[in-house]
Order: structure tokens, then C-alpha cells, then sequence
């Protein structure tokens, strides 16, 4: 009985070196139950590196048996049903009864096992209370099974039942279908084992059965063996709130952005209509002084002379005032350097949908191993912006439920050129309106200043290329810019 309620961990073993008695205690820290540990061989109990030797100290124990600890000064380790190893302090009692040698083995978890384990609990109590806070829910996906088991949290943020568990097809199948490409080519991309196995993922749920749309976000990493992906681990987290502030910030910005624009556009429009405005009233002036002198019987030649000398002054007055004007604006001259064309493509695409433009698929088509351009990269990355946005706000305006944009890039060998063609998928332009796009301060939108387009020209210009719209486009509106390939 005392053998039984005894805290320590407790084995009875013969001579032989069988277990003939365990107590609780032993069941517990090993793992077994009774009716499987009696009669093990207690080599099953120790890492295979030490079971050769112990036959022989087994005998050398019963040969002089005495109580005392084992292997006094070693780091001893036993080992769990499950293989994990425990390290352990060892007793060892010898026991005589009925003519038959026994011997007590007594186990005591080591401190720094205790340390560990208390260390442990602390880090999982840790972890728990952060997943509570910050609302994550976990998945273990066995890669080779194909199961994807979720805890309760990230049962509630996918809309599952209690107990649900699902395959990763369904995990991706539930995503937004604008989202589903780019999350199983993220997946695949984290089961390479070329890689390092680490994803994130942010996609769109509707969650029934109210069909309201939420944001998801995810991380987690995949774990190899032998060359081959075997387990996911990850974390999702309801980001919806984030979003929609994110989403509000986004507004207010592209808001005040226009307002800034609409303001740069009136005061430069207000500083060319001051300085031109005296040279027109004289222009004006001289010439009803001209008019009049050609409708007199008289005809005073000097006098008309005059008038149409002041005429000639006063234009070039104007000019000279309007070109010294745009000279104050562009600020110098432009500086155009080698750059990556496909790299600014994609920056100014991460651009547009951090800014306010967000919510549309973009397909890239760009030319591997494109030698370098001659451009300044500021000013190209506001043309890409421009018409990337003009082409999402056509799309979204529409009402097409999906925007989606296409970018090609495509070398010219004959001209020495690069060609850059961006589509979108809206309603195109209609032919009046295609002959007036560039036109300074003409626009069809109801917050627009119509200076986006008239801008962008002038900068491709200024860059040594030519952009243009392309009215036989069959599907929405498109747009070709080409720029010089460095070195030529």
C-alpha cells in the first residue's frame, strides 16, 4: 500500500531485470499502464545508446547489492513510452524476499527538468493569454493527410462549427475568389523545400449567414523532412477592424491629396492668369486703336505702325512671362538614370494599393532579363500611379465587381525603346472623350482637375518617350508609354 501512494516514481525489478511492480507515480512519468509495464524489460526505459552495458551492471549490482544512487555524478536520462527522454535522478534499494533478489528503483525528476518544465508551463500560460488578447486562433495542417485541424478561435473566425475541422482545398476555397490565386500560390511557395517555408496571407471571408465580408490575416511556417513538406503551423487573426480604419485613413488621404492638387492647380492657374492678363488688356487695347485707324476715311499709317508694334510687344510679353513661369514650376532640369523598369512597375503597383486604390487583381507580364531604362524613377512612378489609378476608378465607377489590371512590358529592338501597355477591365472611353484626354484641365470625373493625363505626357516626354491611348483596345481603356533602353 505504502509502495502504491508513494509521490516518488517507484519500479520493482528482479534480477533478471524485468519490471515486476510499478506505482502510480511510475505509470504517470513513464506513461504506461500497469498490465504493460509489468514484465518489460527495464532496458526499455533507457536510450538504446545505454542498454548494452546494463546487463552488466545489473549483475555487478546484485553481486554487491547495496542502497545507493546510480551512476553518481552522470546526467541520467529514462526514457517516456512516447520517446521523450526525462532526466532523472536514480535510487537504488536491494529488496531480499522468499530467496528471491529484487531491486527498488527510485526515480526523481531533476531540478533543471523541474526548472524546464515550470519554465514551460509559464511560457504556455504566456502564449495563451497573448492568443486571447490578441484574438489569434491556430491550425495544424498535416501536409501528407491532407487534414487541417483548427483550434476553437480560428473555428469561429472561418465560420465553422464546434468540432469542425477541414482540408486545405476547403481553407482556400472559402477565400474571397479575387484572393484565391495569390493564396495558393503563396502556399505552394511555402511547401517548396527550396525555400524557407515561412507565408502570410491576407484574404477576404464572407461569413454566413449574414454574407458580410471580413479580413483575415495569416502567418505561419511548413516543416521538412527528408526534401519534403510534412506540417504547417499558422495563426489567423480577424484584421476586419484594422482594415476599415485602414480603409477610412486611405479616403482622408486620397481626399486631401485631390484637395492639394486642386489647390497647386488654381494658384498655378491664377499665377498665369496675373501675368498675362496686363499683355492681353494692351494687346487688346491697340489693337480697337488699329481697328479704329482702318475705319477712318484719313488712314494714319504711323499711328496704326504703333498699334500693331504694340500688339508685337506685348505678346512677346506674354509669352516671355508664361515661359519664365512654367521654367519657376518644373524647377530645373531632369535627371534620368539606368533603372529596373520591371522593379518601379511593381512598386508603383504596391503604391496604388496602399494609397486608397486597393481592391483589384493586377496580371504581370513582364519581359525577363529587360535591360535598363533611361528614366528618372520619381517621375515614372507618378505616370504608373496615374494610370493605374484613373484605370481602378473607371472599373470600380462602373460597377464591375472585380478591377482588374494588366501591366505587359515589351522591348522594342528596332527602335532601341521599351513599351510599357497597362489594360484595365472597365467600359473603355468613348471617342470624344479619347481625343480630349490629354487636353490640360479636361476630365470626366466630378472631383478631377483634368491635369493627370497632360502631366503624365509631358513627364514621359520629358524622359525621351511617348505615351498615347490605344482606341482600337477590345477590351476597356489602354495605354502605351515607351521610355529609352540605357545605353542607347
Amino acid at each position: 500500500m505504502l509502495f502504491d501512494a508513494a509521490a516518488d516514481a517507484m519500479l520493482l525489478v528482479d534480477d533478471t531485470g524485468h519490471v515486476v511492480h510499478a506505482n502510480a507515480s511510475a505509470l504517470q512519468m513513464f506513461d504506461y499502464v500497469e498490465n504493460e509495464i509489468v514484465g518489460l524489460d527495464v532496458e526499455a526505459l533507457m536510450p538504446s545508446l545505454h542498454r548494452q552495458s546494463h546487463q552488466q551492471y545489473l549483475e555487478k549490482y546484485f553481486n554487491r547489492p547495496e542502497k545507493r544512487p546510480m551512476g553518481k555524478g552522470k546526467n541520467l536520462v529514462a526514457l517516456r513510452r512516447d520517446g521523450r527522454k526525462l532526466p532523472v535522478d536514480i535510487g537504488l534499494s536491494p529488496i531480499q524476499t522468499q530467496g528471491q533478489r529484487f531491486v527498488l528503483v527510485t526515480f526523481h525528476v531533476t531540478e533543471k527538468q523541474a526548472q524546464v518544465e515550470e519554465s514551460l508551463r509559464t511560457n504556455e500560460e504566456r502564449l495563451r493569454l497573448a492568443k486571447l488578447a490578441a484574438g489569434l486562433g491556430i491550425f495544424d495542417y498535416d501536409v501528407k493527410s491532407g487534414v487541417l485541424v483548427c483550434d476553437e478561435r480560428m473555428r469561429e473566425i472561418e465560420g465553422l462549427a464546434i468540432g469542425d475541422n477541414m482540408t486545405i482545398e476547403q481553407y482556400v476555397s472559402r477565400m474571397h475568389p479575387q484572393e484565391r490565386p495569390v493564396a495558393q500560390a503563396t502556399l505552394d511557395r511555402a511547401t517548396n523545400p527550396n525555400g524557407d517555408g515561412v507565408y502570410k496571407l491576407e484574404y477576404r471571408l464572407k461569413s454566413p449567414p449574414s454574407g458580410t465580408e471580413r479580413w483575415v490575416s495569416s502567418v505561419g511556417k511548413v516543416y521538412f523532412e527528408d526534401g519534403e513538406a510534412v506540417r504547417m503551423l499558422g495563426v489567423v487573426q480577424d484584421i476586419t477592424e484594422h482594415k476599415m480604419l485602414e480603409k477610412k485613413l486611405q479616403a482622408q488621404r486620397v481626399e486631401m491629396e485631390s484637395l492639394a492638387k486642386q489647390q497647386v492647380a488654381i494658384q498655378t492657374a491664377s499665377a498665369i492668369a496675373h501675368e498675362i492678363n496686363q499683355p492681353l488688356a494692351a494687346i487688346s487695347a491697340y489693337s480697337e486703336v488699329a481697328l479704329f485707324a482702318l475705319g477712318a476715311g484719313d488712314l494714319d499709317t504711323d499711328r496704326l505702325r504703333r498699334s500693331l508694334e504694340g500688339c508685337v510687344t506685348q505678346s512677346q510679353r506674354a509669352g516671355k512671362s508664361l515661359h519664365e513661369l512654367l521654367e519657376f514650376l518644373q524647377k530645373g532640369e531632369v535627371t534620368l538614370v539606368p533603372i529596373d523598369l520591371n522593379k518601379v512597375i511593381q512598386k508603383a503597383l504596391s503604391i496604388t494599393q496602399h494609397n486608397g486604390y486597393g481592391g483589384f487583381h493586377a496580371t504581370l507580364d513582364l519581359e525577363p532579363d529587360l535591360p535598363h531604362v533611361l528614366a528618372n524613377p520619381l517621375q515614372l512612378q507618378k505616370v504608373l500611379v496615374n494610370i493605374l489609378r484613373n484605370g481602378i476608378e473607371a472599373v470600380h465607377n462602373a460597377g464591375v465587381p472585380i478591377a482588374a489590371i494588366n501591366v505587359m512590358v515589351r522591348t522594342q529592338a528596332d527602335s532601341n525603346m521599351a513599351q510599357v501597355t497597362i489594360q484595365d477591365n472597365g467600359p473603355g472611353l468613348s471617342n470624344e472623350t479619347a481625343k480630349r484626354i490629354f487636353e490640360p484641365f479636361f476630365t470626366t470625373k466630378s472631383k478631377g482637375i483634368g491635369m493627370g493625363l497632360a502631366v503624365s505626357r509631358a513627364l514621359v516626354e520629358a524622359n525621351g518617350g511617348q505615351l498615347w491611348f490605344d482606341p482600337e483596345s477590345s477590351t476597356g481603356a489602354t495605354f502605351h508609354f515607351t521610355l529609352p533602353l540605357a545605353g542607347t
